[in-house]
C-alpha cells in the first residue's frame, strides 16, 4: 500500500496510453513534445505521476540495447525523479517488456501488479486495464506466453533490427483490426473493466476502494460504480 498525503498545493496526476513510436515518426515526435510541455507544467505541483502502461508501443531491453528514440520524454521524466518527484510506471499490453532499465537510468518506479493507493483517505485501486474482467481468454493465455522468460529469452535472440521492426508492424495490423464499435463506451454489461470493478466490489471483505482508475481503452471516461 503506498499512502500519498495530500499536502496544499500539491496534486497526483495519472496518464496512460502514449504509444510512442507510432503510427510513424513525425507523428510520435510530435505527440513526444506535447507530453514533455505537459510534464514540464505538472512537475511545479506534482506529489507523485503514475503512467498506467503503454507508454511505449512497444519496448523490450536487450542486455546492452533499448529501443531506439523517446530521448526528450526519458530526460523530461529523468528531471522529474531527480527532483523527489515520485514517478510510477506500470507496463501495458504493449510495452509489457519493461525492464530494469528505466528503474536504474530515469529512477522510475515499474509496477508491475495492480496495486492499491491512498489518495489522503481514499482508497483507490490502480492497473493498466489489460486482461482484467470476463472473457479475453485468448489475450490473457498470450499475456502468460509472454511474460515467461522463455519468451523473453527466446526474443533477446533476435537481433534489435528485425525484432523491433516485427514488433511494430503486429502493433499496426492489430490496431487496423480493431472494431470500430471499441471506439465507443459499449455499456456496462459489455465492458470488461466495468464487470470487473462491481466484481472486486462485490467480493471485498475489506476496505472496498472509493475509485479504480485504468487506461487502456482509449477512452475519457467517468463511470460511477
Amino acid at each position: 500500500m503506498i499512502h500519498i498525503n495530500l499536502t496544499s498545493g500539491k496534486k497526483v496526476y495519472f496518464a496512460s496510453d502514449f504509444h510512442l513510436g507510432m503510427p510513424n515518426v513525425e507523428r510520435s515526435l510530435e505527440r513526444e513534445k506535447s507530453i514533455v510541455k505537459w510534464l514540464q507544467t505538472i512537475s511545479k505541483d506534482a506529489s507523485a505521476i503514475y503512467l498506467l502502461g503503454d507508454v511505449f508501443d512497444f519496448w523490450f531491453e536487450y542486455k546492452t540495447v533499448v529501443p531506439k528514440g523517446f530521448v526528450r520524454f526519458l530526460a523530461a521524466i529523468c528531471e522529474i525523479t531527480d527532483s523527489g518527484i515520485p514517478v510510477y510506471l506500470f507496463p501495458g499490453n504493449h510495452d509489457l517488456w519493461v525492464g530494469k532499465y528505466l528503474e536504474n537510468e530515469c529512477g522510475v518506479v515499474v509496477v508491475k501488479n495492480a496495486i492499491k493507493i491512498k489518495l489522503g483517505q481514499e482508497l483507490c485501486y490502480l492497473h493498466h486495464g489489460d486482461g482484467l474482467g470476463p472473457g479475453d481468454t485468448s489475450y490473457k493465455w498470450m499475456k502468460k506466453v509472454f511474460l515467461s522468460k522463455f519468451a523473453q529469452k527466446a526474443f533477446a535472440m533476435i537481433h534489435p533490427g528485425i525484432g523491433v521492426s516485427f514488433a511494430h508492424k503486429l502493433s499496426r495490423k492489430s490496431r487496423l483490426s480493431q472494431n470500430p464499435k471499441e471506439d465507443n463506451y459499449l455499456g456496462d454489461s459489455n465492458e470488461h473493466l466495468t464487470q470487473f470493478c462491481h466484481q472486486y466490489l462485490a467480493s471485498c471483505e475489506t476496505q472496498k476502494p472509493k475509485y479504480f482508475i485504468f487506461g487502456h481503452r482509449h477512452l475519457v471516461l467517468d463511470i460511477d460504480l
